[in-house]
C-alpha cells in the first residue's frame, strides 16, 4: 500500500516519527513536507495528500497540523477523499469500517507519537465492512458528484 503524508509547521516531528515507522513496516512512504518548524500554509499540504490519494488506487493519506482541525477540513475539500479526524484506535479502526475514510488526519498538539502510532495501524490495517456501511458512504459519494 501507498502511503502519501504530509504537515504543516505544526507536525513536523509527528510525520516523521509516522513515517519513519512506516518504512520500516514495508509501506510505500511519500513525504509531501514540510520539513521544519518555519511556518507553511497547512492548505498546501493536505490538498497534495488529498489529491494524491483521489488519483492513486490503493492508497491512503496522513495529514497533521496542531489539531488535524484544519487539514481535516482541506483534505475533505478534494473529491474521492474521505478524511477522518482522529483521537484513538478505536476512531482509527471505525473510520476505515464504517466510513471507508482514505485519508487520517491527526493533531500534533493533542496526540503523542505512541497514540499517534496505534492509531495509524488502526487506519491501515482495518478493512471496509461495507454491507449496510456502502449504502451510506454511496450517499455520500452521490452528494458530491451532484453537488462537487
Amino acid at each position: 500500500m501507498t502511503v502519501f503524508i504530509g504537515c504543516d509547521h505544526g507536525g513536523v516531528e509527528l510525520k516523521n516519527a509516522i513515517a519513519e515507522e512506516l518504512e520500516s513496516r514495508g509501506y510505500k512512504v511519500f513525504d509531501l513536507g514540510t520539513d521544519s518548524g518555519q511556518s507553511v500554509d497547512y492548505p498546501d499540504y493536505g490538498f497534495a495528500v488529498a489529491e494524491n490519494v483521489a488519483r492513486t488506487a490503493d492508497s491512503r493519506g496522513i495529514v497533521i497540523c496542531k489539531t488535524g482541525v484544519g487539514m481535516s477540513m482541506c483534505a475533505n475539500k478534494v473529491k474521492g477523499v474521505r478524511c477522518a479526524l482522529c483521537f484513538n484506535a478505536e476512531m482509527g479502526r471505525l473510520c476505515r469500517e464504517h466510513n471507508n475514510a482514505n485519508v487520517l488526519a491527526l493533531g500534533a498538539g493533542n496526540t503523542d507519537i505512541p497514540t499517534a502510532l496505534c492509531i495509524v495501524d488502526a487506519f491501515l490495517t482495518t478493512e471496509f465492512a461495507g454491507g449496510r456501511h456502502a449504502n451510506r458512504v454511496a450517499k455520500i459519494t452521490l452528494y458530491e458528484a451532484n453537488h462537487g
